[in-house]
């Protein structure tokens, strides 16, 4: 495999250098390097395929499958390379979830690594003085980081379940951190909007914009110097470097300069988890997907099995029938999730209860077909008896068929803004996530319970939702997608849209959304919803609000041995590639 990799991957190093030399200078003309297509028609393909919320990391996991690698492995390699290109979301200094099906053990696994609180948190560390959140603590200072869980998540995948080795898959993330690569107009304007709080800290400043304070313009080339030697050193020495050695200390050193949490010994105690993921049946599908602390498995489930029995195909994609009752079944998980979900080491979540049939009759009962239930009289069930928005997502299916469903996050776009001197590495501002006072709204607008209370160690909630459908054993369709709290409902329109609507993936994905999440009690609904629509849901009782376009869910079909894929196209730089 080593040879055949890297034969691989100077195929993509040529490729890379063709598209540096081409970068344009600061304020000339850009020619976009990839050819996006018509993203109205999927992307068919019959051996592997990629699908990124950024062209350069596509092209790098596609290039480690035509050279003989497997999903893992591509996935790991396009995990390290998103930290370089899509520094919004990709990371090393945030965490994720991983859902990967092995087809030779036809096994489901759920990788969680998802941050942890240092071992200094306390249950009221973000209340002020008058007993309120305060915000500036919990999301934008160093109290807001958690203990990082990707290099340790991703390098966990490769060894149980790859088959190249860490050094190989971090590659050409590294060679784009030394090379640099074109900024494209998406990272540009990212930066614009992000550029007063990350300017805010002179690591953060010195790498994304020029001594006047102007971002990297469209077409520069982006070079990151530290985040490439850091790359290196954890190619070099393994997770230890990023737990244990030189970048552990930077890390602790950065925390303890500035007050906040995270010691050595956080990071040297960090471990990943391999859970089994949640599972329910649709429509004659299985169903799987990530369990807790993701909150977004159990729920999709919950919902799934509420709206399995109504004809969604007879009343039509995006009636006023069907945004009815998804808008309704959306509330009551909402209002669930903010009672039981929590990390399942801390408490015990009801995942048979909350994902069982009997349980949705029952909440199926309350709804009433043709008004709205306000959500000040929805309370959470009791399951018991039966038993965040910029983050990234990839999935990846390769010919052996395995597959590899993938969300990770730093929370809000560039995290905390902070970068830890000399090393390039972002860090996340996940502990907002934890329930800072239960009963009080996070930055999403998400209620959270004692369930999710701040406790050391523990890890925080998260809507991310990795989800595989398989049919007989198969996958059939891999698909996630960012969108903090509206993670959930992107990926049930996503299913409900390939099963009950017959849609393409690539209409599928296109489609316009809507979401609801208990409380606030409104129906939020993307442009492209009809206005006769609109006005039908008005009369039933729902508080309608026009939202923008929210997502980017990067999916793969399999049908009859052939794949088509598709990128969201409400992100300019998603790419899927297939050969």
């Amino acid at each position: 495999m080593g040879r055949a990799f890297r034969r691989g991957l100077v195929g993509f190093m040529v490729a890379l250098c063709l598209v540096v030399g081409g970068g344009s200078m600061r304020g000339q003309p850009f020619t976009p390097i990839f050819d996006y297509g018509d993203r109205t028609h999927p992307v068919i393909a019959e051996k592997g395929m990629v699908a990124t919320q950024e062209a350069l990391a596509t092209a790098a996991g596609l290039a480690v499958l035509k050279a003989g690698g497997n999903a893992i492995d591509a996935a790991v390699t396009v995990g390290f390379v998103l930290a370089v290109t899509l520094p919004r979301a990709g990371n090393l200094g945030g965490g994720g979830f991983m859902l990967l099906h092995e087809a030779e053990s036809h096994q489901t696994v759920a990788i969680d690594y998802r941050e942890k609180a240092p071992q200094a948190a306390t249950r009221d560390m973000f209340l002020d003085e008058n007993g309120n959140p305060d915000p500036q603590k919990s999301q934008w200072s160093h109290w807001a980081v958690g203990v990082p869980g990707t290099v340790a998540g991703l390098a966990l995948a490769l060894e149980e379940y790859g088959t190249i080795t860490l050094a190989e898959a971090i590659e050409p993330a590294i060679a784009l951190a030394r090379d640099g690569f074109p900024v494209s107009q998406d990272l540009h304007e990212s930066l614009w909007l992000g550029r007063d709080r990350l300017m805010a800290h002179p690591s953060t400043r010195a790498i994304f914009y020029h001594e006047d304070g102007t971002p990297y313009s469209v077409g520069e080339i982006l070079k990151q110097p530290d985040l490439a030697r850091s790359l290196q050193l954890i190619a070099e020495q393994g997770v230890g470097a990023f737990y244990q050695g030189e970048i552990a200390e930077a890390i602790a050193t950065e925390m303890a300069n500035h007050g906040g949490l995270i010691t050595q010994a956080d990071l040297a105690a960090y471990r990943p988890v391999v859970r089994e993921p949640v599972q329910g049946n649709y429509h004659g599908y299985q169903v799987y997907s990530m369990p807790p602390p993701s909150s977004g498995g159990v729920h999709l489930i919950q919902m799934l099995n509420i709206l399995e029995p109504f004809p969604l195909d007879t009343f039509g994609h995006n009636s006023a029938k069907t945004i009815h009752l998804m808008a309704e079944t959306m509330k009551r998980a909402y209002s669930d999730r903010a009672q039981y979900l929590g990390d399942p080491d801390f408490v015990d979540v009801p995942v048979a209860g909350l994902t069982a049939k009997d349980y949705a009759d029952r909440l199926r009962r309350e709804i009433n077909g043709r008004q709205a239930t306000p959500s000040s009289t929805i309370k959470p069930g009791n399951p018991i008896p039966a038993e965040s928005d910029e983050t990234t997502h990839y999935s990846i299916v390769d010919r052996f068929g395995n597959a590899v469903a993938n969300t990770y996050t730093l929370n809000f776009s560039y995290g905390s803004g902070i970068t830890v001197p000399g090393t390039g590495i972002l860090l996340n501002n996940e502990m907002d996530d934890f329930a800072a006072k239960p009963g009080v709204p996070n930055a999403y607008g998400l209620i959270g319970g004692d369930a999710n209370a701040i406790e050391p160690e523990k890890r925080m909630l998260s809507s991310m939702s990795p989800t595989m459908i398989l049919r007989e054993g198969r996958p059939v369709l891999i698909t996630g997608s960012p969108g903090g709290s509206r993670i959930i409902t992107i990926v049930l329109q996503m299913i409900i849209n390939v099963i009950d609507h017959g849609m393409n993936i690539a209409a599928a994905s296109a489609a316009p959304r809507i979401h609801h999440q208990w409380l606030p009690d409104q129906l939020y609904v993307e442009e492209g919803i009809s206005p006769d629509t609109i006005a039908l849901l008005r009369a039933m009782g729902h508080d309608v609000q026009r939202q923008n376009a929210a997502g980017s869910v990067q999916s793969i079909l399999i049908e009859a041995g052939r794949m088509t894929g598709a990128s969201d196209p409400r992100k300019p730089d998603a790419l899927t590639l297939g050969y």
